[in-house]
């Protein structure tokens, strides 16, 4: 008679490891093991030991959504929060600035728009506000405005228009920057029309422009669309202006200052050195 063989016995915690990775739920599967002991040491209940397992298991989810956000965020990763200079901000941008970051605005499916001159730290405050949206479990898109434009242009030409929009449409908030440097031709500016108007009081748009509204006829070259793209941006909108000196031209005064400083005392020591 041949013997039936019995199966292996399997600790329960082993046992619960292995259920969790079936299940897809990674967190609990490494932890169990370490977290049943500090359990026993600590003498938990066991709704206690599952409390703790959730916990981890949350907590690592959101990490790595946020991981998984910032990398498809194309976000500029010297453009954060923390180094941006709050004191150049003007009062209205300042006051406003913490509210933004919590993201209500984007629950709403309301648009961010922020003018100012070239140099003004536009683009690196649309970028900490993202930064601090996607720690908030917000999907960004950071795009310079010409290269999403010629991204929805040859979708179009592909006849897949509507498929990139729908993955366009996956993302919480799109930033594009730079919207006052795109001269398009009619049929560049009717992509980017149809994007805007696809979005309207449902997904946000974060948008730049060093050119006021009342200039934006020569990005969408027709008056009538022009009206439209506007009335669509501002409807639901916070509308915010950088303004002081440009941060660009400062740096470069400062690094002449530098360059001047360290030659004149290259100058010095090697009159120095010629005279000892």
């Amino acid at each position: 008679m041949t013997a039936i063989a019995t199966p292996p016995v399997v600790a329960p915690v082993d046992s619960l490891a292995m259920l969790m990775r079936a299940l897809k739920l990674p967190s609990f599967a490494r932890y169990a093991s370490e977290v049943a002991q500090k359990a026993e040491r600590e003498g938990w209940a066991f709704g206690q030991y599952l409390h703790h397992l959730a916990e981890l298991e949350v907590h690592e989810r959101r990490q790595r959504r946020i991981e998984r956000y910032l990398k498809t965020s194309d976000l500029l990763p010297e453009k954060t929060l923390g180094i941006l200079t709050r004191s150049r901000l003007t009062p209205k941008v300042a006051k406003l600035l913490p509210t933004l970051c919590e993201g209500g605005f984007v629950e709403r499916g309301d648009n961010l728009l922020v003018f100012g001159l070239p140099g003004r730290g536009k683009t690196h405050l649309v970028c900490a506000i993202g930064y601090e949206l996607i720690q908030r479990g917000y999907r960004i898109l950071f795009t310079p405005t010409f290269s999403l434009v010629q991204r929805l242009l040859a979708s179009k030409r592909d006849l897949r228009l509507e498929k990139e929009l729908a993955k366009l449409d996956a993302f919480d908030a799109v930033i594009l920057d730079d919207i006052g440097y795109v001269q398009q031709s009619r049929e560049e500016m009717e992509v980017l029309f149809t994007f805007l108007a696809e979005r309207y009081e449902r997904r946000s748009v974060i948008i730049t422009s060093n050119v006021v509204f009342s200039e934006w006829d020569r990005i969408f070259k027709d008056p009538m669309t022009t009206a439209a793209a506007i009335d669509r941006l501002v409807h639901h909108s916070v509308i915010l202006e950088m303004t002081g000196p440009s941060l660009r031209a400062e740096a470069a005064e400062q690094a002449k200052k530098e360059e001047a400083a360290t030659t004149t005392t290259g100058g010095l020591r090697s009159a120095k050195e010629i005279d000892g």
